[in-house]
């Protein structure tokens, strides 16, 4: 269950050298996929949000008409198939994909259209999130487009963007509007910037999901040993109320939001039992795969068969999809699905002389 994922942020290299191509794009660095591969994680990889998204300059101009736009879409679909991923939940800025000349039902349409192809052929579950951008004015007319599309697959509204000097209170009016709608709200918070945008995020705008968090570590106390001792009331609010925090293990390390990734805060989530889960944030950025998000956890945090099947139920617990598709995933798919997996190790243990 994946269920943040920039589809901009995880196209192919040699997708984003084909469109390029296509698009008669020249400011590629490289031709070569191998080398273009590198050069996006080389990028993103310098501890800086803005350093990291730098690299989105190139996905987003190849993305431009909907033949792109669709072939993304529906690769991606194809990518998380062969991920081992059942269900994903794809974001996007639809406001990033006009200087081509499309309008938003274009942009959508494409979207849509590679997203359901892919579900045929592969049977992935999705749900698309739009995205408005916090340096801009316009979150209100996303916000309606999310819930104009909500019968065609888009499942929620998301704020995304450069963190610091943009408070989601200031697009409080579109999350009024997704809430009045009865609609669903995951917000990028706590990532670059404190626990004022993680406390705004949720008791301003009515988050249901935090996307990273990561700074919520700020608001639990360690005594000299690294043992945690106390939760603020921020942590114990979204503890208790069971907020799911979408924590993203290699992006937070590239965009400087940890040091070290033994020392995420996901281990204390862990520990404590917040609803989290992993996610791959931007494949392409981050040369990473939701398997290899879970092999890292895995090993720093000893995370075993069990923990990594509760993850996955929590993720899958926190999607935006119906009650009852959230259960058909968890008891036909999950469950059955991760017992397979104990049965088949028992089996390879039986047979260790």
């Amino acid at each position: 269950m994946l269920l943040h994922d920039h589809l901009d942020g995880g196209l192919r290299p040699q997708t984003v050298i084909d469109l390029s191509k296509d698009a008669g794009y020249r400011k590629l660095p490289t031709n070569d996929p191998g080398e273009l591969g590198a050069w996006f994680f080389h990028g993103a990889n310098k501890g800086s949000l803005m350093e990291f998204l730098e690299g989105f300059e190139h996905t987003i101009a190849v993305m431009q008409n909907r033949e792109a736009i669709e072939r993304v879409a529906y690769e991606m679909m194809e990518d998380m198939h062969k991920d081992g991923v059942c269900y994903v939940e794809s974001r996007f800025a639809p406001v990033q994909h006009t200087t081509g000349g499309l309008y938003y039902e274009d942009i959508l349409s494409a979207v849509l259209s590679g997203l359901e192809k892919g579900k045929r052929e592969f049977g992935i579950g999705y749900g698309l999130i739009l995205c408005a951008m916090r340096n801009m004015r316009n979150s209100l007319e996303i916000a309606e487009l999310a819930v104009n599309y909500r019968d065609q697959g888009v499942v929620g509204f998301d704020l995304a963007g450069e963190e610091g000097g943009y408070p989601p209170k200031e697009h409080i009016e579109a999350f009024q509007f997704i809430q009045r709608e009865n609609f669903s709200i995951t917000i990028h918070a706590g990532e670059a910037f404190g626990l004022q945008s993680i406390w705004q995020a949720i008791q301003y705008c009515g988050a249901h999901r935090i996307g990273h968090g990561t700074r919520l570590a700020e608001d639990i106390s360690h005594d000299k040993s690294g043992n945690v001792v106390g939760l603020g009331a921020l942590s114990q609010y979204i503890l208790d109320k069971r907020v799911p925090l979408e924590i993203c293990l290699l992006s937070n390390l590239h965009t400087g939001a940890v040091e070290k990734l033994e020392n995420h805060p996901f281990g204390d989530f862990l520990k404590l039992r917040f609803r989290v889960f992993l996610n791959t944030d931007d494949r392409l950025m981050s040369n990473t795969t939701l398997s290899g998000e879970y092999a890292i956890a895995s090993e720093l945090f000893n995370m075993n068969i069990d923990t990594v099947e509760t993850l996955n139920i929590n993720a899958m617990k926190s999607a935006f999809c119906p009650y009852k598709e959230r259960l058909r995933y968890i008891y036909e798919v999950i469950k059955p699905g991760y017992q397979k997996v104990r049965d088949q190790l028992l089996s390879l243990r039986q047979e260790i002389p």
